[in-house]
């Protein structure tokens, strides 16, 4: 079916989205206002305490999170990924900054869709993917179309890709420029060995991430936004420290919105390149970490990048 372009309306998705919303009594309508907008049906409303019952089949599960106390979350939320799940739903939560860590404890990954601190725009945007991911087979959507989101998700993956790219290439018009320091000696042809390769430091990788955040303040933040690469750094770094990170101060190392910095995290995390790791003292919050794959090309990216002498991007 032949639809025009433009931003997802109710004239384009008029044929209803069945829906539960999971909401506390004064939470904000938000999701209840984006829902209308779209002319979705609730078929069903529970609060925090409510449990499921199997007469109910949507195509999304919509959870308000924002303000609900954190026991309660950390409490009921599994049980919602658990049902959405097992009724195929598209999972949509809603959330503030205060719940980042308790609410991807249980939910970050697979189709959850986190949006903190979203306009009603977001969560018709959120609402409309998370429909069509659960195929509703009503010919609403066509298929063969790449929907508005999808879009503009690529897009701004494009063009920070662009971006990074174009710096790199300017670093290395500088470089070239720089007189080569004098050759003192060749240890191969000496001695029959390679030169001496030094093993990856934290400092080292917090001085790339300073760097980058200081292009930041000269050209704006916008125009070099690259989460994937910043968390690599900010969670490589931190292995090296023997620290720990949670999802919030990951999600502050993305440098982007933290509706975007989630939704980084679930694709790194889906492809094998993040783990998230339970706190055994508070099931509230996870930790994330690389995996051994990641990890292992960190050292041996970073190791031959200072081989090369070359600065870490």
């Amino acid at each position: 079916m032949n639809r025009p372009d433009g931003p997802p309306s109710a004239a384009n998705y008029d044929t209803g989205i069945d829906t539960i919303l999971i909401a506390a009594p004064g939470a904000p309508d938000r999701l209840t206002v984006a829902l209308t907008a779209l002319q979705g049906r609730i078929v069903g409303r529970r609060d925090w305490r409510a449990g499921f019952d199997d007469h109910a089949t949507p195509h999304v599960i919509a959870v308000e999170a924002g303000g609900v106390d954190p026991a309660m979350l950390a409490e009921r939320l599994p049980e919602i990924v658990e049902q959405a799940a097992k009724l195929r739903a598209g999972l949509v939560v809603a959330l503030g900054v205060d719940e980042i860590d308790v609410v991807a404890a249980a939910t970050l990954g697979g189709s959850t869709r986190l949006l903190v601190d979203p306009t009603v725009g977001d969560c018709v945007a959120a609402i409309v993917v998370a429909a069509e991911a659960a195929r509703i087979p009503t010919g609403v959507f066509d298929v063969h179309r790449e929907t508005d989101g999808t879009r503009l998700e690529r897009l701004n993956t494009e063009v920070a890709r662009i971006a990074e790219a174009l710096a790199r290439l300017t670093r290395a018009e500088i470089e070239s420029d720089v007189p080569a320091a004098p050759i003192v000696g060749d240890r191969t042809s000496r001695y029959g060995a390679p030169p001496a390769l030094t093993e990856p430091s934290a400092a080292d990788v917090r001085r790339a991430i300073r760097a980058r955040r200081l292009r930041d303040q000269f050209f704006g933040a916008m125009l070099f936004e690259d989460p994937g690469w910043d968390m690599l750094l900010d969670l490589y770094a931190a292995e090296l420290e023997r620290g720990r990170v949670s999802v919030s101060s990951l999600c502050i190392a993305a440098a982007v919105a933290p509706t975007t910095a989630l939704r980084w995290i679930a694709r790194m995390t889906d492809t094998g390149l993040f783990e998230r790791r339970p706190d055994l003292l508070d099931r509230r919050r996870a930790f994330m970490v690389l995996s051994d794959r990641a990890s292992e090309a960190m050292r041996g990216y970073i190791v031959a990048t200072r081989g090369a002498d070359l600065r870490i991007p």
